[in-house]
């Protein structure tokens, strides 16, 4: 129930009346101690009579007849319009009624957007079975810092311009979560290629053998130099469809997870001591951070005992 701040009766108090009522308290009484007309104390009694402890409840505030609404065959019509993606004055100038009609029966319908014309796909989840059976490489473009930016101050006239850009390299692996990150100069071949031969020597300590790894169409992993870097180790390369990040969900999850703890967590005055809170919040991330996935356990809970002698560094 959504009761207003000057409401006298609610669920509560309905049943106190009737309570009362039933305790030998006249009608005046009952009135004057909640403050409210003896004629609501007399309604309530009455509903309880009539339909006993539902009758207590709030009920729709919609009439029982509706004599301007328009008909099924109208409303079935506007519809059908609709689907075929009109405008609501098109569809009023087609139809010859009002535009205000044909917004009220689109909005009665969840047909106002046309959003809702083309619901999204539904969400298909999915889990490697075992560590390294999948590693999600991404990147994310992050401006250089000379002193602590508007996202933190909220003053925009006294950025610094022509900074240029640096970018923070992720892997993380799809069974376990466990992530592994670099900020390197560029999104380049070079450095798309040096990070993930970083990449696969950090998850080898832990005694994970990677076997796939799963990259967007960008220029850096579609070059020969990434190629020939994955089928030197016999590692299988898995490429996102155009246009459908989610298809690398995890790695994009992480990215934003990174923006919000660590990336813009604090004021920093340099990129270089950006840079340098990476380290120690990723390996919190790893061995104490509590991941959903996992049912609250960290990330480097999926591994067995034996390959937890690898380290963040």
């Amino acid at each position: 129930m959504d009761a207003h701040q000057n409401a006298r009766t609610t669920p509560l108090s309905r049943h106190l009346i009737v309570a009362r009522l039933a305790q030998g308290w006249t009608v005046s009484a009952v009135a004057t101690a909640l403050g409210i007309d003896p004629k609501t104390v007399r309604k309530w009694r009455d509903r309880f009579a009539a339909e006993g402890t539902s009758g207590l409840s709030d009920r729709s505030s919609r009439p029982h007849r509706s004599p301007t609404r328009r008909d099924a065959a109208t409303t079935a019509e506007i519809a059908r319009l609709r689907r075929e993606r009109l405008s609501g004055p098109a569809i009023a100038r087609q139809m010859r009624i009002p535009c205000a009609t044909v917004g009220a029966v689109l909005r009665r319908l969840g047909l106002g957007r046309l959003s809702a014309l083309t619901p999204p796909p539904p969400v298909i989840r999915y889990e490697r079975e075992r560590p390294g059976e999948l590693i999600h490489l991404d990147t994310k473009k992050l401006g250089r810092i000379d002193g602590v930016g508007h996202r933190i101050t909220g003053d925009r006239q006294g950025r610094k311009r022509g900074l240029g850009w640096e970018a923070l390299h992720v892997a993380v692996d799809d069974a376990s979560r466990l992530a592994y990150t670099e900020i390197l100069p560029d999104e380049t071949k070079a450095s798309a290629t040096a990070f993930l031969e970083r990449a696969l020597t950090w998850f080898e300590s832990l005694g994970i053998t990677v076997e796939r790894v799963m990259t967007d169409n960008g220029s850096a992993y579609k070059s020969h130099l990434f190629r020939d870097a994955l089928a030197a180790r016999a590692i299988a390369h898995k490429r996102t469809r155009p246009y459908t990040p989610r298809t690398n969900g995890k790695a994009e999850r992480f990215i934003q997870t990174t923006l919000r703890e660590w990336l813009y967590a604090s004021p920093y005055a340099s990129s270089d001591q950006r840079k340098a809170a990476m380290r120690p919040w990723l390996c919190a991330y790893n061995r104490r951070r509590p991941h959903a996935a996992h049912g609250g356990k960290p990330p480097i809970s999926r591994l067995a005992k034996d390959n937890l002698l690898g380290n963040d560094t």
